[in-house]
């Protein structure tokens, strides 16, 4: 992703991106706002990344909750970590089961929705095997945050719920469960500098650097990552950049979890939490390498609805090693450590400071929120306040 010096927000290259550390004063709002709308004293750091889904508890205990409120036996910080990952976590299932009810495979594992035949057939263009890794993705990520919360109660902590914030409406096209949903997949500005960033071979988010970003459009406007209504099926070259956008989104989600568990695993006390954290962390990795794969085989086109442009990641302008579709494992690179130590192949980013702050505000701006409340914001805004005040 190429991003934009950080100067008073995230750019939309965040997923990592650049990472200030941000100071939060909660606040009750009147009018739907932002994470960004909260925070005070932001300050220009490192560049970083911008973690993995979100989603909260109760807005009304949140907003109430002492910093200690409902750790059980484990520390506060420790106990803030789970929930933020838990919320995480619910948020990615959100997401992922509306893409399953459409493109992938709905069965006992996995159930709402009935499919669409042409919108899983532009998906398969990407890969024949597309619909069998929805469904995989979408059931690991259902387990991760009932897991997580499962384990919470075992300690005597609060989990999280978020079935409050279900208030947005879903696709209608063909296929597509009548459920209400906490996230919006109608009006994404997506950031693909990802695909760029683990190319590189000198360069490091936690050092300060910019990506270019693979598909220079989806990172501005509006674009769907599912049909709407049935009327996005009408159109082939329209619905495979539905499916195009969809493919480069999967990457972008999941290579922020990539970041997110190793970045709050550096917080964390108790060893059995820390094993928890070090557990689920590398599945997100396995899905991130999965989808960087299959992004590379979408289409090269021209939406002719709208002018959205996929371009061939093999050609110039583009082509080199920086774009090559088939180098889908993190090329070595600087670390965080500085050129003083050879090149290494490395997550990046993995700072900590401000994460859970940096993933509020870089999926508000993906356009992952729009339509919710202001009280699914402010929930949003304290339980990363929480998270990001944890300390070993």
């Amino acid at each position: 992703m190429s991003l934009t010096p950080a100067r008073d927000r995230f750019p939309s290259g965040a997923w990592f991106g650049v990472h200030p550390q941000i100071g939060v004063k909660v606040t009750t709002p009147t009018t739907e706002s932002s994470p960004s709308q909260h925070a005070s004293g932001v300050t220009n750091r490192r560049r970083f990344l911008a973690g993995a889904g979100l989603t909260v508890l109760g807005a009304g205990s949140l907003s109430a909750a002492p910093s200690a409120f409902g750790a059980g036996d484990l520390s506060t910080g420790d106990a803030a970590i789970l929930r933020f990952l838990s919320a995480a976590e619910i948020l990615e299932t959100d997401l992922w089961q509306q893409y399953n009810e459409l493109c992938g495979i709905q069965d006992h594992e996995v159930p709402h929705g009935s499919g669409n035949k042409a919108f899983t057939e532009a998906l398969s263009q990407l890969d024949s095997d597309m619909a069998q890794y929805v469904h995989d993705n979408t059931e690991d990520e259902f387990t991760h945050f009932t897991f997580l919360n499962a384990y919470l109660q075992s300690r005597g902590a609060q989990p999280v719920n978020l079935d409050q914030f279900r208030t947005l409406p879903g696709s209608t096209a063909k296929g597509a469960a009548n459920l209400k949903r906490i996230t919006n997949l109608m009006e994404l500005t997506v950031d693909t500098s990802w695909w760029t960033r683990y190319r590189s071979r000198n360069k490091n988010p936690d050092n300060g650097d910019n990506f270019a970003q693979a598909v220079p459009a989806l990172a501005k406007g509006r674009w769907p990552a599912i049909p709407r209504t049935d009327a996005d099926l009408k159109n082939k070259k329209h619905l495979q950049a539905i499916a195009n956008t969809a493919g480069f989104h999967f990457g972008t989600i999941e290579q922020g979890g990539t970041s997110l568990y190793p970045a709050l695993a550096q917080r964390v006390q108790d060893p059995d939490v820390l094993r928890v954290v070090l557990s689920i962390g590398p599945t997100e990795a396995m899905h991130f390498q999965t989808w960087s794969d299959k992004a590379g085989n979408a289409p090269a086109l021209r939406d002719p609805t709208n002018g959205l442009v996929f371009p061939d990641l093999n050609k110039r302008p583009r082509g080199g090693e920086n774009f090559q579709t088939n180098l889908i494992m993190p090329e070595p690179t600087t670390s965080w450590l500085g050129n003083k130590l050879p090149a290494v192949s490395i997550v990046r980013p993995t700072e900590t400071k401000g994460i859970a702050m940096g993933v509020a505000k870089f999926l508000t701006d993906m356009g992952l929120f729009r339509g919710q409340s202001p009280a699914f914001f402010q929930a949003l805004t304290t339980l990363a306040q929480q998270a990001d005040a944890a300390k070993r």
